[in-house]
Formats: structure tokens, C-alpha cells, sequence
């Protein structure tokens, strides 16, 4: 049995999970071409190697991040994303402002 350790809930069966993605540094939203945006929501990197990731914890629909080796498929860490955003991002003003141009 893959046991998966979810930073809010503790050490789980990995079929409790569901993968979200890889985890990208988001562009700009008010200043990225659309061509970026594009390739931050639908391509992936897809390298060997050690990769930082999307994951949910489907009974508690909690949302944190893990780091996996893509070749051995160890999961080496997984972290609250709190340790990595410490802003959030208004989409609403980004709205805004398109909609006044």
C-alpha cells in the first residue's frame, strides 16, 4: 500500500488523493500575452527528476503541495501552500481594469 502524508490530515492511503498538476509560478494575469496564460494552464514541463505538485485530499477536500520524484515516484515531502503564497492574487481587478480599456 502508497501511503501519501497530507500536512493536515497525516499519513493516508495514496487512493484518497487526487493529482492536481504541477505547481508553476502563475504569470501576471494583468500583464501576461494570452499565448503565456495558455501555456501556464495547459502544458507541463513532464521532466526526470524531482517535481512539485498539485494534490487533494478528496474526504477533506484539502488542497496542499508535494514534492515527487517523477522517475522513482517517491514522494519526498508535501507541504500546506501557506509555505509558499503569502499573497493572494485579485482576479477581480484584473477583470476591472480589461473592462474599462
Amino acid at each position: 500500500m502508497k501511503v501519501m502524508t497530507c500536512p493536515l490530515n497525516g499519513p493516508r492511503n495514496i487512493s484518497e488523493f487526487t493529482y492536481g498538476g504541477e505547481f508553476k509560478q502563475m504569470p501576471d494575469p494583468q500583464t501576461c500575452t494570452d499565448t503565456e496564460w495558455a501555456d501556464y494552464v495547459f502544458n507541463s514541463e513532464d521532466s526526470l527528476g524531482v517535481v512539485r505538485e498539485w494534490w487533494m485530499h478528496n474526504p477533506s477536500s484539502y488542497w496542499f503541495l508535494a514534492e515527487r520524484h517523477t522517475g522513482s515516484d517517491e514522494i519526498l515531502r508535501t507541504l500546506d501552500p501557506k509555505e509558499v503564497f503569502n499573497v493572494r492574487v485579485d482576479f477581480h481587478a484584473a477583470t476591472a481594469k480589461e473592462s474599462v480599456k
